[in-house]
This record gives structure tokens, sequence and C-alpha cells, in this order.
């Protein structure tokens, strides 16, 4: 059995600093041309690598809640993106500085009447309370699980995966109403005129995808790269392809509800979300968003052999984590710019962005063991059968 030592998948750090430095030129030269546009694609980046961050403990913490032992092999992985919270804690208490580009609520007077229905609520310092409290509640649940991971790693006591499964709850339930509330906050209140209370659970969704997708990634990564030789094989391979099916058609699912309901009852407070995104330029993207996040992945990993195939399981991986931005940026853009807007400065901020996430994760995967031999359900893990 490999993976007794943590592997080196880190980014060299002079590409990494390269990277920031080319983000933090772009932010700077649009920052002077255009601010709404700039702090759009931090919002939309920033919560993405938040998304990424949180897929990880998300997964992390329902696979000890049920009781799963396939994954027992793979969840280093997952705490390994946990790595990048602190990093995505930064990303979106920068927006602060840059919310009167974003937020009628953070304007000097409200932009619109709506703006100022809840204004205690909204309230900027109460506003920036509820965003540090947030982030120090996901930071302290990671914590948790990080510490009893590590007492793991130097005992077989089975009070150690007792205290994993006791924190996991304590995440699911810390982020059940959190993040809902923090998807309203950052995301929903963009448009004070529009509202759905679909929003959070359609947000969770992209979340919990978004997360399945980049564990799948870096266990196809280290799998082909020998680092989980012994550990996981086609039968893993074969499960995680089955999760990245269900939430994609989960996601698909909640979408196409929260649609066809606005659709439907045809209110004009309603039905102005969709009116923007599918008119003008933004109607392309609407059409691209449901083919890249469903429809192709339901296509290429209903077959058997797919979801058994490291290449076939990496590449969509690498799709739907395209289509994860995708998304986000439609459910942001639009709301703070009057066209699309995708060119050198976007994508230097979201690869500047991305080098710091692999550099925390990979940093993560190099520190400690990439499998955890004291795991109660590892014996189980390594004689997986389907």
């Amino acid at each position: 059995m490999s993976g007794a030592r943590g592997v080196g998948m880190r980014a060299p750090i002079v590409l990494t600093l390269a990277l920031s430095v080319a983000g933090l030129v772009a932010i700077a030269v649009g920052l002077g041309r255009d601010p709404a546009r700039i702090w759009t694609s931090l919002l939309v980046d920033g919560f993405y690598v938040l998304s990424v961050a949180l897929g990880g403990m998300l997964f992390l913490a329902v696979q000890y809640l049920a009781g799963a032992a396939w994954s027992a092999g793979m969840r280093r992985v997952a705490e390994a993106l946990m790595g990048a919270l602190p990093v995505a804690a930064v990303m979106m208490l920068a927006l602060v500085v840059g919310r009167g580009s974003l937020y009628a609520w953070a304007a000097p007077a409200p932009a619109h009447p709506a703006a100022a229905l809840a204004s205690v609520y909204f309230a900027v310092p109460f506003v920036c309370a509820r965003l540090v409290g947030f982030l120090l509640l996901w930071l302290g649940c990671a914590r948790l699980l990080r510490r009893a991971s590590a007492h793991q790693d130097t005992s077989a006591d089975p009070r150690h995966h007792q205290r994993l499964v006791r924190s996991s709850a304590i995440f699911v339930v810390v982020f059940a109403a959190s993040f809902s509330l923090a998807s309203v906050d950052w995301l929903l209140t963009l448009d004070p005129r529009w509202t759905s209370t679909m929003y959070a659970v359609y947000v969770f969704a992209g979340v919990l995808v978004q997360g399945v997708a980049a564990v799948t990634l870096v266990v196809v990564l280290l799998h082909e790269r020998g680092h989980l030789a012994g550990v996981v094989n086609a039968n893993h391979l074969h499960d995680l392809g089955k999760l990245l099916l269900a939430f994609t058609s989960f996601w698909a699912y909640i979408w196409l509800s929260q649609y066809l309901l606005i659709w439907y009852s045809n209110l004009p407070e309603e039905a102005g979300y969709y009116v923007v995104r599918t008119g003008g330029g933004w109607l392309p993207l609407f059409v691209i968003n449901v083919v890249v996040n469903w429809l192709v992945p339901f296509g290429l990993l209903l077959p058997r052999a797919s979801k058994r195939s490291p290449s076939m399981l990496k590449w969509v991986a690498v799709l739907v984590l395209l289509g994860r931005w995708l998304d986000l940026y439609l459910l942001v853009s639009p709301q703070t710019m009057a066209a699309p807007a995708v060119g050198l400065i976007e994508v230097a901020i979201a690869v500047a962005y991305g080098g710091l996430v692999w550099h925390a994760v990979s940093g993560a995967l190099a520190r400690r063991p990439l499998v955890v031999a004291q795991d109660p359900y590892l014996v189980d893990c390594l004689q997986h059968q389907q």
C-alpha cells in the first residue's frame, strides 16, 4: 500500500508568486478602468474558492456520518481541500472594500426603494459582522476535523473516529443554517428586487457538485501518478463517478425546478431575473451553463465503463469545475454588468486564484500521510468490491 507519507504535488513557489503578481496587476489595472467588472470577478472567484473548500468539508462530513467505508482511503484528499478555506476567507473579506460596487444596500443612499426594506439587517456593520462570523464558524469546524484526524494518525483509539463523526455532525448543522444566510448576503442581495425560496438550495447544490468534482479530480491525479496504488481501484473510481453523475443531476433538478416555477407563475418581480439572463449576450452563456453542468456530464458518465475510466473521470471533473465557475458568473455578473465581459483580466485573476488554491491544497497533501493507517474502515476500503 502506497501513500504512507505525504506526496509532493505542490506547484513551484516561483510559479505561484508569478501568478499572484499577474493577478494583482490585473486587479490594479482593472480597478482604474472598470471597478464594477473587477469586483464582480473577485466575488465570483472568491466564492468559487470558498465553494471548493466547503465542498471538500461537506464531502468529508457526509462520509463520516454515513459510515461509508469505501472512501476511507481518499478522505485525506477532502481534508486537503479544506486547506483552501483560510485563503478563501481572505478573498471574501477583501470584498468588504468593494461592496459599494456590488450591493445596493452598501450605497450611501438606497439605489432602489426595495434596498431599504431591511435597513437594519443589511446595515453595513451587521453584514460585515455576519461575514466574519460565518467564516470563523467554518474555520472552527475545519480545525475540529483536522485536529481529530491528526490524532487518528498516531493512535488507533476508536475515540478519535468518534470525535470525527461528532465534528462532522456539528459542521453539517452549522453549515446548513450559516450557508443559507451567507448565500443570501453575498449573492441574492446583488438584486434587491428579486427573491427565490429555492435560492439557498440551488447554491448548496452547486457547492456539493463542486466538492465531489474537486475530490474526484485530485484522487484521479494522485492515482495516475501511483500515489494511491493499492488503495484506490476501479471500484472506488466507479463510486466517485456515480456521485458525480448523481449530484450533477441533482443540481439540474433544482435548476429546472426554480426555472419552471418562475416561468409558470410569470410574476414580474420574479421573471425579471430570467428575462435578463435569456436576453442579449447572456443567452448563449445561459444555454451553455446547462449543457456544461449537466447535459454533457450526464451523457459521458452514464455508461458503466466511463465511471471506471480515470481519464474520463478526470476530464469530466475538469469540465464540471469549469461549469461551476460559469454558473457563479451567471449568478453574479448580470446584476453588476450590462453585458458579459470575459477577457485577459478575468483570466489573469482566475488563474492567480487557482494557483493559490493549488498551492494550499497540494501543501496540505504534502504535510501529512496520504492514507490514514488507523482509520477503522481502511481494511474494508481496501477490499471494496462492486
